[in-house]
């Protein structure tokens, strides 16, 4: 479904954001745009104050770095690899530079393809994700451009921005870009185009208003068509997307007062949207068995904690999907558990600050955190 008129901004509701900026809000030529990025660090700390989380996901380390290596456009994958190995840290300065009038610190996170892929790696990236935001800090991802291979990669970090903020159940996805949103044709070709406010479900109609990928100025990658990628990968986590436009002043301010953008939006909540992937989507690798209390406390809503465990049954790794048995064998809960099974046996029936002690090093508290598992009884 398509409306073409504009409504209520669902980023007043969020909680959890995720901003993608690309390469072209970032970038002139070789240098940063150190007054737009001061705006936007000045929009995001008033976003901060009104209680809301917010993960930057920017592009832009490959467009600063290549002037170190000549004014062409980098083409060999080694030629990429190398400017942003350059850029990178210049794309951080900037953004330190941005957030530190307003005392919030900034951390690093590169990620790769395999990192929201691997459940074992995607566990441990969104911890790191969870700490740094409890932390206070703006975490600033972007693709591990140094490492990945074209083989492995995501391509453009508007795909990689719809991973994160479905890794981390974030309630809205903001695509800056250089156009205000989706239009029914090239508005740049066309002067009859209409503009496309509201989508709740993305298809082939969709795509094809997109057109082909492009390249602005030599610099980004993807176009409109690889935002309806990443807002369908976030529509599938119960994440709205909006597409809009970033080179403005505060321009979360202006989306959050109704600025034009395209808004796609699920039909789930974050919530309901990572029940039904639990339910629908994970093979179960195993079994574990816990205690009566253990049951009673996962029905209240509580992670399951090594000291409810009683048993450990099948061979699986961190990051697999395990059954949770009560003591007389009924199925309560399947869930994604932080531990091997080789070290959930070690570990039944500690208390959580003994786990280190056992096995050399802190693990996580939860053997199975309340996000990643769901009771049976709510299967439909």
């Amino acid at each position: 479904m398509t409306r073409l008129a504009s409504s209520m901004s669902p980023l007043n509701d969020a909680r959890r954001i995720v901003v993608k900026i690309g390469s072209a809000l970032v970038a002139d030529g070789s240098r940063a745009r150190q007054a737009w990025l001061n705006d936007l660090a000045r929009d995001i700390a008033e976003l901060r104050d009104s209680g809301r989380e917010i993960i930057l996901v920017s592009s832009g380390a490959i467009a600063l770095g290549r002037g170190h290596l000549g004014d062409a456009v980098p083409k060999r994958l080694e030629d990429k690899q190398a400017a942003a190995a350059l850029g990178q840290p210049l794309l951080m300065a900037a953004l330190r530079r941005a957030f530190e009038g307003h005392n919030i610190p900034v951390a690093q996170t590169l990620l790769t393809l395999e990192d929201t892929e691997s459940r074992r790696r995607w566990l441990n990236a969104r911890a790191t994700l969870e700490t740094l935001l409890s932390a206070g800090a703006i975490p600033v991802i972007n693709e591990n451009d140094t490492v990945a291979t074209d083989e492995i990669r995501y391509g453009d970090n508007d795909r990689l921005a719809a991973r994160v903020a479905q890794m981390i159940s974030a309630d809205v996805l903001v695509l800056l870009s250089d156009i205000d949103g989706l239009y029914t044709r090239d508005p740049r070709k066309d002067a009859a185009a209409e503009h496309v406010a509201t989508i709740t479900e993305l298809t082939a109609a969709h795509v094809s208003m997109a057109g082909q990928p492009n390249q602005v100025a030599g610099i980004g990658s993807g176009g409109m068509i690889t935002k309806l990628a990443a807002a369908k990968i976030a529509w599938s986590a119960g994440c709205a997307t909006a597409i809009t436009l970033g080179d403005r002043p505060k321009p979360l301010t202006a989306l959050a007062m109704g600025a034009r953008a395209t808004w796609i939006l699920p039909r789930l909540t974050p919530d309901k949207a990572r029940q039904a992937w639990l339910s629908g989507h994970l093979a179960p690798e195993g079994s574990v068995c816990v205690d009566a209390g253990a049951v009673a406390a996962l029905k209240k809503g509580a992670s399951l904690l090594p000291v409810g465990l009683t048993g450990v049954n099948g061979d699986f790794s961190r990051g697999a999907a395990v059954l949770i048995k009560g003591t007389d064998g009924q199925l309560v809960a399947k869930g994604v558990i932080a531990y091997s099974s080789a070290e959930a046996a070690r570990i039944i029936g500690l208390q959580s600050d003994a786990v280190s002690t056992v096995l050399g090093y802190r693990g996580r508290p939860a053997l199975i955190h309340r996000d990643d598992l769901i009771l049976i009884a709510d299967e439909r």
